[in-house]
């Protein structure tokens, strides 16, 4: 793929939108593209995250395991997905698994990039916290819709 398909598909996800060219551009010359295939995981849940991945084509079953050990079903990743944003910024856990159910390609955007682009950008970085920032307003509201199940 070219660079510029790269830059094309970062503006379609939504961490990055509304970013300029130039700033995908040097994110996308940064990343490292890989190829997956169909049954391959990308990354494990519970494993040491130190990247997000944005899938470029092919499609992921997204799953993670119970208290109770049930497989927990946490929906599908298909092209535009950003996965793992928060491992870009910060030492995570990865929340769930990921597995390739097709052949596919993911662009791998690591830690020292993004801050790179935080560090010299920094009406990148107070964008991409808004977004994150509201992200997590979002999934704390969910939460609070659902304290009654557990009182």
């Amino acid at each position: 793929m070219a660079l510029s398909d790269d830059i094309k598909l970062f503006a379609q996800v939504p961490l990055f939108s509304g970013l300029s060219e130039d700033k995908l551009r040097l994110m996308a010359f940064g990343a490292e593209r890989r190829r997956i295939i169909e049954g391959q995981t990308l990354f494990r849940e519970g494993t040491s995250a130190d990247c997000g991945f944005v899938v470029a084509s092919g499609s992921f079953r997204l799953y993670s395991t119970a208290r109770d050990g049930s497989v927990r079903d946490d929906g599908t990743a298909g092209p535009g997905t950003l996965l793992s944003e928060l491992a870009m910024i910060s030492v995570v856990e990865r929340k769930f698994t990921a597995t390739a159910t097709e052949d596919g390609e993911v662009i791998r955007i690591n830690r020292a990039l993004f801050r790179r682009m935080l560090e010299e950008y920094p009406e990148v970085a107070v964008m991409v916290h808004g977004r994150i920032r509201a992200n997590l307003e979002a999934m704390i509201s969910g939460a609070s819709g659902m304290s009654g199940r557990f009182a």
